[in-house]
């Protein structure tokens, strides 16, 4: 058995420590909102981690893992742990980048135009497969941020939905940088209300199974406000330097 250096040793540590911490905030959330634990998806965003450190996640019992940028997951794919985890794709994609991944990841969080899911579609056509997808939508109306504006969501939807080959899972929102955490709520609870809007109408060829906001500093408000699948990155891995 391969000796562990004293550095990736105290990774684990604080790993499996911190994995713990999340399940427990988690656990609370979802109690104080009126669900169970198993009714929130714990993914990390595992940006710049080395495979060995999300792969020892993979082993205290993570289950989703998710990347941002296209060709670190090419890097690191052969060595993720896959048979007991499940991959999604969380960045900004390019439509060039889509052949890239159409293959490798089960869902695509940020999906924003006709233009991307068309692509996406005919990419998963091309791997025999049907692409699971949530709509990215820009809540704070940020000009540096992809998504969709939330009075064009409907329209995007009704576009995206009858694309054969990809399926609408739900939506998806990365909010602006809040001082309090009182700012962050209500963008979390708009996000809740279009998601709830967008569920009534019960739409054909689609379903509302996934509401996707709140990071490592904000996944507790986040799940309080409804969210049922959290992105969290550092409050796992510990803080990262970003290139």
């Amino acid at each position: 058995m391969e000796k562990l250096s004293n550095d990736i040793k105290e990774k684990f540590e604080a790993v499996e420590y911190n994995y713990k911490t999340i399940e427990n905030n988690i656990n609370e959330a979802a109690v104080k909102s009126g669900r169970k634990r198993e009714d929130i998806v714990f993914l990390a965003a595992t940006k710049t981690v080395e495979p060995a450190v999300i792969n020892h996640a993979i082993n205290c019992g993570l289950r989703y893992i998710g990347e941002n940028r296209v060709q670190e997951l090419l890097s690191k794919y052969d060595s993720y742990d896959l048979e007991k985890c499940d991959l999604q794709f969380i960045g900004h994609l390019q439509t060039n980048k889509v052949r890239q991944i159409a293959d490798k990841v089960s869902l695509i969080q940020s999906v924003d135009s006709v233009k991307l899911a068309s692509e996406i579609a005919r990419q998963a056509k091309l791997c025999g497969k049907k692409m699971n997808v949530l709509i990215e939508v820009n809540i704070g109306r940020e000009e540096n941020k992809s998504g969709v504006f939330p009075e064009n969501l409907d329209e995007l939807i009704c576009e995206i939905k009858d694309i054969e080959n990809i399926t609408v899972k739900g939506l998806m929102a990365i909010p602006p940088i809040c001082d309090e955490k009182s700012q962050i709520c209500k963008y979390f609870e708009n996000m809740h209300r279009l998601f709830i809007d967008i569920s009534s109408k019960k739409y054909d060829n689609m379903s509302m199974d996934y509401l996707s906001m709140g990071m490592s500093d904000d996944y507790r408000e986040a799940i309080l406000c409804g969210a049922n699948m959290v992105r969290v990155g550092s409050a796992l891995f510990g803080k990262r330097i970003y290139k």
